[in-house]
């Protein structure tokens, strides 16, 4: 993308009008990169550490979530796992995490008796603690928080989903700069050296024309976590038919408690309602965690699936299995008493939309394609970083002394009706997204309006 001046040889020399559309396009281009190379910067860093998420926790928690294999050797039961987590934090049972593969520990979180929630680690072998970690406490799970900015509450949330509307916008307006109108160097090539400008120039214009196209799918993939948006639209796409197809769910009562609330859960099953234990109050005793565990292994959930333990006497056993393989996800309800299956989910279950939604987001974390996915990633990553520094030491080359180096108004204000345009269809798709460009077009005109008595 680019951030070029008006004497490149195209159209912005030829006419009036293709000059005041070029000024627009190119002023609203470095305002957008003021607003989210900030963000596009620590998104990137965080979102690079967290596609190897397993592979850094497996290494620094080491001590806790890997265990040496032990060929032909009995696994401990698991109640007697969960009984030896207890003796050593003292609580409730609420989830309990099978290991992935043979060298993993077992998980088990625990509601801690003053009212902390710990991730307690068990050696499946042997039974033995290894010890705990505050429940989504590893490094990987402190990183994922930072990149969500969930540590600086709702607004900051915010300004995440303004940011990503905001580098479509920074995508759109940086192709059109870029297009090449008769230009034969710094399209696909860098021209100079290091110490001058057309280097910056033509280095943040080439990275843009290939990182572009991943910007606008992770803003647009990173949009169902969004407050506004996302929950809008997991509303719409999702529909209020307890969260499940009528197909699977025989009839038994729901509770008013949502699955995100209660177990590791997808996108499109966040406002998915929880089934009762239809049995409650029959005087049946409860199955138990070995049995519900043996009837999702039946079932045959992927490994690594968590299991949510029933609190209250109408409560159910949840297994959930959200594995790289988008079309491996699965949720299923158990009645804790008599082990049947209220409700069994699975990715093929999902609306058109929401299955759209959710190949998205495996993609966008990373998983769908394995260690290419990651690397391919990594890359665009790398490729935001660099666009965001050219685009820095390209503006200070450029500024002038004092100035901010905004780009200049359009002569004709009626260049800026084709951006009303564009408003009208962002407030409708993008609500916060549509308001925030509303609030920086009144600043903008106020802003010029009150320069233009200095000027004369």
């Amino acid at each position: 993308m680019s951030d070029t001046t008006l004497d490149r040889a195209g159209a912005a020399t030829r006419s009036p009008a293709a000059a005041d559309l070029y000024r627009a396009v190119w002023r609203w281009h470095f305002y957008a990169g003021l607003f989210v190379l900030p963000f596009l910067v620590t998104l990137a860093v965080t979102g690079a550490l967290y596609l190897f998420r397993d592979e850094i926790d497996a290494f620094v928690h080491a001590d806790v979530k890997r265990v040496e294999v032990q060929e032909g050797v009995q696994r401990v039961a698991l109640s007697a796992q969960v009984a030896a987590a207890l003796a050593v934090h003292p609580g409730t049972a609420v989830k309990y995490t099978d290991p992935a593969d043979a060298g993993a520990s077992s998980e088990i979180t625990v509601a801690a008796e003053g009212g902390e929630r710990l991730a307690v680690y068990v050696n499946p072998y042997d039974g033995r603690v290894l010890g705990s970690l505050p429940d989504k406490g590893t490094v990987m799970g402190t990183v994922r928080t930072l990149h969500s900015l969930k540590y600086f509450g709702p607004v900051a949330r915010g300004l995440i989903e303004i940011a990503a509307g905001w580098a479509i916008l920074l995508v759109g307006t940086g192709i059109y700069l870029w297009w090449p109108r008769g230009q034969k160097g710094g399209v696909v090539s860098v021209r100079g050296t290091p110490p001058k400008r057309v280097f910056w120039r033509d280095l943040h214009a080439v990275t843009g024309l290939f990182v572009g196209g991943f910007i606008v799918f992770l803003a647009i993939t990173g949009m169902p976590w969004s407050n506004v948006w996302g929950g809008q639209v997991n509303a719409w796409a999702n529909g209020n038919n307890f969260g499940y197809p009528t197909a699977l769910r025989i009839a038994v009562p729901m509770s008013d408690e949502h699955l995100d609330h209660v177990a590791p859960t997808t996108w499109s099953l966040e406002q998915a309602q929880v089934p009762l234990s239809p049995a409650a109050g029959s005087g049946a005793s409860s199955i138990g965690l070995d049995r519900a565990v043996a009837t999702f292994d039946q079932l045959g959930l992927h490994r690594g699936y968590a299991v949510n333990i029933p609190s209250t006497p109408d409560g159910v056993f949840t297994g959930s299995a959200y594995p790289d393989d988008v079309a491996a996800q699965r949720v299923v309800h158990l009645d804790q008493y008599t082990g049947q299956s209220l409700v069994d989910m699975s990715y093929a279950d999902y609306g058109p939309l929401g299955r759209w939604l959710e190949w998205g987001i495996n993609v966008h974390l990373g998983q769908q394609f394995g260690l290419a996915n990651q690397l391919v990633l990594l890359a665009a990553c790398a490729g935001m970083v660099l666009l965001s520094m050219s685009a820095g030491v390209m503006w200070w080359k450029r500024r002038p002394k004092g100035s901010m180096g905004t780009p200049p108004m359009p002569r004709d204000a009626r260049v800026f009706r084709g951006l009303l345009a564009i408003l009208v269809v962002g407030g409708i798709v993008f609500p916060l997204v549509g308001a925030s460009l509303l609030v920086m077009l009144a600043l903008d005109w106020t802003m010029t309006r009150l320069r233009r008595p200095r000027l004369a």
